[in-house]
C-alpha cells in the first residue's frame, strides 16, 4: 500500500517515497531521550522518507484545539517509551494545510503511523494511555514484519542506556512469518487455530480480523470499488468491500454508516452476512473505540 494506491490516504501531491533498504537496529537509545519533531510542507518529504527507516507517528493538530494539544503531549510520552523505534511527527493544520488535506483530516486529532512509507490509521480523536501504547505496540510490531527496525535520532534528553525491549509473543510466530511473506491463507488458519484453543483471547481475535480485513482489500481499488457500489446500493459484496476500503483508509464512521443502513435495507441471510461483517469490523477498529460504541446503538436499533 503506497500514498497513491487506492484505499489508503492519497499524499503523491506531497512525497513520492523510494525504496531503500531498511537499517538495522543501530545502538542502543538513550533513556529520557525525545523523539518529537514539528514538520511542515517544506520538509515532509523527507519525513515520509525517513519512515524507510525507521517508524513515523504523525499526529496532525491545531492550536485552536486544547485537545489536541494535550493528545500531543500523550503521545510524545508514550513515544519515548520506545527508545528510538517509533517518532512522533507533528503538523499543525492550520499552517501546513496541504498536509491535512491530503489525509483527508476532518477533525483533530488525527494521527497516522507511517510504515515504510505507507500510512496506517491510528487515532481520529484522542485515546487514554492504555491505548496509545496497544496501538504502537501494534505498529511496532506491523512494522518488523516488513523488515522496519532502523531507530530515529532522539532530538533531545540525556543519553542514558535504554530499557530492553519487551519480547514478541511466540504464539504469533507461525501467523506473522505467514503474514510478512503475504500468505493471508495461512495467517488466518493460525490465527483461526489460536483462537479454537483459547476462544475469549481478545488480542487474538483482534489479529485474525484485522488478517481477515487485509486480505479482502487486497489488490482492491478504491474507485472502482465505490464506483460498483454506488451503481447497485443492494448489492452486498460491493457494500461490503466498501466499508472495509474505508475502515483501512481512516474512515471508519463512514464503514459503520453503510454497513447500518445496509441492515436496514436487507432481510433474512443477506442481513445476517451484513451484520456478522459489522461485526468484524467493530473488533478490528477496537471494542473500546468510543465510535464501535456508538455504531453498536445504532445497530441495534437497525435490527429491532
Amino acid at each position: 500500500m503506497s500514498f497513491s494506491q487506492p484505499g489508503a490516504f492519497d499524499l503523491s501531491s506531497l512525497a513520492t517515497p523510494r525504496p531503500t533498504t531498511p537499517s538495522g537496529g543501530g545502538a542502543p537509545a538513550p533513556e529520557g531521550a525525545v523523539y518529537v519533531i514539528d514538520v511542515t510542507e517544506a520538509d515532509f518529504q523527507q519525513v515520509v522518507e525517513s519512515s524507510m527507516q525507521h517508524l513515523v507517528v504523525l499526529s496532525v493538530w491545531s492550536p485552536r484545539s486544547p485537545q489536541s494539544v494535550e493528545f500531543n503531549e500523550v503521545l510524545a510520552r508514550a513515544t519515548s517509551a520506545y527508545g528510538g523505534a517509533l517518532q512522533l511527527a507533528k503538523v499543525d493544520a492550520d499552517t501546513n494545510p496541504g498536509i491535512a488535506q491530503a489525509l483527508q483530516v476532518q477533525a483533530v486529532p488525527f494521527v497516522v503511523g507511517l510504515v515504510q512509507g505507507r500510512p496506517v490509521p491510528l487515532f481520529q480523536g484522542t485515546v487514554d494511555d492504555a491505548e496509545v501504547k496497544r496501538f504502537f505496540d501494534e505498529l511496532v510490531r506491523l512494522a518488523q514484519q516488513n523488515g522496519l527496525n532502523g531507530r530515529a535520532q532522539p532530538s533531545g534528553g540525556a543519553p542514558v542506556e535504554a530499557p530492553d525491549e519487551a519480547e514478541d509473543d511466540p504464539r504469533f510466530a507461525a501467523a506473522d512469518e505467514a503474514y510478512s511473506r503475504g500468505d493471508f491463507d495461512a495467517a488466518i488458519a493460525e490465527y483461526e487455530a489460536l483462537l479454537a484453543q483459547t476462544p475469549g483471547d481478545t488480542e487474538v481475535a483482534e489479529r485474525l480480523a484485522a488478517t481477515r480485513l487485509y486480505a479482502r482489500v487486497a489488490g482492491a481499488d478504491l474507485q472502482q470499488a465505490r464506483q460498483a457500489a454506488a451503481d447497485a446500493p443492494d448489492d452486498v459484496d460491493a457494500q461490503l468491500l466498501v466499508a472495509d476500503l474505508d475502515v483501512t483508509g481512516g474512515h471508519v464512521e463512514d464503514a459503520f454508516l453503510r454497513l447500518i443502513e445496509l441492515v436496514k435495507r436487507t432481510a433474512e441471510d443477506d442481513r445476517d452476512r451484513v451484520r456478522e461483517h459489522l461485526l468484524e469490523l467493530f473488533t478490528v477498529v477496537g471494542l473500546a473505540d468510543p465510535r464501535v460504541a456508538l455504531a453498536r446503538r445504532s445497530l441495534a436499533a437497525a435490527l429491532f
